[in-house]
C-alpha cells in the first residue's frame, strides 16, 4: 500500500505519540505547575448545537488542572475534514472528527498522528470489531472510532407500510397523491450511489477494494442494466432529486414516502414526523430480472489528532477522552449516534433502541465495507458522483450508457 515510506517517516513521531498516549488517562491532580496551552477542535455542527462539545471541554479541563486550556472550536463536518486539513496541516485543528474513508490520505500526508498507549489499547480492546479496522492500517492505530457510519431507509408511515418498503419496485409502484414523491434520490457524491452497483455484485478494485489489478467492472452487462435502471428511476416523476427540493421541506407536508439517510439526521426527521416516521434497512431492487439487496458503504466516524499539534500530550488525552465509553454514551444520548464502544453499545438503552437495531441489521445484511485505498478515495467520488448528475442533465442516456461507463472505468483505472 505504499505505506513503508510513510510509516518510516512518521516513526519517530509515532513513538513520541505512543508515550504521550500512554498518559492519556492520567488526571494530573497531583499538583505541580500549570501550563498554558491552546487546543483547536474541529467537529460537526451537531456537536455544538447540542452543547456536547462545550460540556466535554469543560469536564476535561476540570479533570486536567495541570493545563490551563484555551479552547477554539470550529465547525468542520466529518465529510470535509480531510479537505480542510490538507489545505494547511499546520493550521488545522489539534483534534478533529473525520469519516474513516479519509484515513489513508491523512496518513499519506503525514497529517494524522499514530496512536499508542491508552488510546491504542482502547481502540483494540473496547471498540466493536466491525469498525475497529476502519481506524487502523495494518496493526497501526491512527484514530478512535466513535460511531457507525452508514445510511438506512426512512419512510413516512402515512404513505408507506412495512411491506411497501422492502423493494424499490414496490416503493415506486405505490399509489400516492399527485403532489407526493415516492422516493428521494441522492447520490451523496457517489456515497449512496454505490449501493446500486455494489448491490448487483459489481466492485471497484476487487471485493476488498484494494486490488488495483482487479480494475472496475461497472461497464459490463450488469453495470449497464444498473445504470439504465437509474436512468428510469431518476427520470421518474415520482422520484424527487437531491438539490432540487429538500427532504425536510417534503416530509413536513407528508409529500415524501421513502428516503435514505443516516443516524445524524434521525432526530431532525423525528421532530418533524413524530410517530409517523419509520426506519428500516435499505431495500432490494431488480435491474435485470434478478432481485438484489442494495448494499451501502459501511464505515465509521473517528476522532483523530493532528501529527503537527503543538500540544500533543493534551491533544491525545482529549481525543482519548472523547472516544471513551462515557463520552460515546453522552454523544448517543444527545445526538443519536450509535456508540462504537462495545460496552456503551451493549447498554439497555442502546440495545432496546429501534435505531440501533436497524444500524446493526444494515451492517450485517445490506452493506459492504467502504474501500479505503488512496486511488479509490482520490478518484471515485469525482467520477462516480458525475453519473447521476449526467443522467439528470440528459448527458447520460440509454443511447450512450455503455460508452459513458467505459469512460468511467478508464478514468478510475488510468495509470
Amino acid at each position: 500500500m505504499k505505506m513503508k515510506k510513510v510509516l518510516a517517516s512518521l516513526l519517530a513521531m509515532a513513538m513520541s505519540v505512543t508515550l504521550l498516549a500512554g498518559c492519556g488517562g492520567d488526571s494530573g491532580k497531583s499538583g505541580g505547575e500549570v501550563t498554558d496551552i491552546s487546543l483547536k477542535v474541529w467537529c460537526p455542527q451537531n456537536q455544538v448545537d447540542t452543547g456536547i462539545m462545550e460540556q466535554q471541554q469543560k469536564e476535561f479541563a476540570e479533570a486536567h488542572p495541570e493545563w490551563n486550556i484555551t479552547w477554539t472550536t470550529e465547525i468542520v463536518g466529518e465529510d470535509n475534514a480531510k479537505t480542510e486539513i490538507l489545505k494547511d496541516v499546520g493550521a488545522a485543528a489539534d483534534v478533529f472528527f473525520f469519516a474513516s474513508d479519509q484515513l489513508i490520505e491523512l496518513v499519506d500526508a503525514g497529517a494524522i498522528a499514530q496512536l499508542g498507549g491508552t488510546a491504542e489499547k482502547m481502540v483494540k480492546e473496547e471498540i466493536a470489531e466491525s469498525v475497529r479496522a476502519t481506524a487502523m492500517i495494518g496493526d497501526a492505530t491512527y484514530a478512535i472510532p466513535f460511531t457507525h457510519n452508514t445510511f438506512f431507509l426512512f419512510y413516512d408511515k402515512t404513505l408507506m407500510n412495512e411491506d411497501d418498503i422492502t423493494s424499490l419496485e414496490k416503493i415506486m409502484a405505490k399509489d400516492t397523491p399527485d403532489n407526493v414523491y415516492n422516493f428521494y434520490f441522492e447520490s451523496a457524491g457517489g456515497w449512496k450511489l454505490g449501493c446500486y452497483y455494489y448491490g448487483a455484485g459489481l466492485t471497484v478494485f476487487g471485493p476488498e477494494g484494494n486490488d488495483l489489478s482487479a480494475g472496475v467492472d461497472w461497464n459490463n452487462e450488469t453495470g449497464v442494466a444498473v445504470t439504465n435502471y437509474l436512468i428510469d428511476l431518476i427520470n421518474n416523476p415520482k422520484c424527487a432529486y437531491d438539490g432540487e427540493i429538500s427532504v425536510t421541506e417534503l416530509i413536513g407536508d407528508h409529500r415524501l414516502g421513502v428516503w435514505f439517510d443516516g443516524s445524524w439526521n434521525y432526530d431532525a426527521y423525528k421532530n418533524i414526523l413524530g410517530d409517523d416516521m419509520g426506519i428500516s434497512i435499505i431495500p432490494t431492487f431488480n435491474p435485470d430480472g434478478h432481485d438484489y439487496q442494495l448494499k451501502g458503504f459501511y464505515s465509521s466516524k473517528c476522532i483523530g489528532v493532528n501529527a503537527h499539534s503543538q500540544n500533543m500530550a493534551a491533544a491525545v488525552a482529549f481525543a482519548t477522552y472523547l472516544g471513551s465509553e462515557e463520552q460515546q454514551t453522552l454523544r448517543y444520548e444527545k445526538s443519536a449516534q450509535i456508540p462504537a464502544n462495545i460496552a456503551a453499545g451493549q447498554s439497555e438503552a442502546v440495545t432496546s433502541d429501534p435505531l440501533a437495531s436497524v444500524i446493526v441489521r444494515e451492517a450485517n445484511e445490506a452493506s459492504v465495507m467502504q474501500p479505503v485505498h488512496s486511488v479509490f478515495s482520490t478518484r471515485y467520488w469525482t467520477y462516480a458522483g458525475a453519473i447521476p448528475t449526467e443522467i439528470r442533465s440528459k448527458e447520460l442516456t440509454k443511447d450512450n450508457v455503455k460508452a459513458k461507463l467505459d469512460a468511467f472505468v478508464a478514468a478510475m483505472t488510468a495509470e
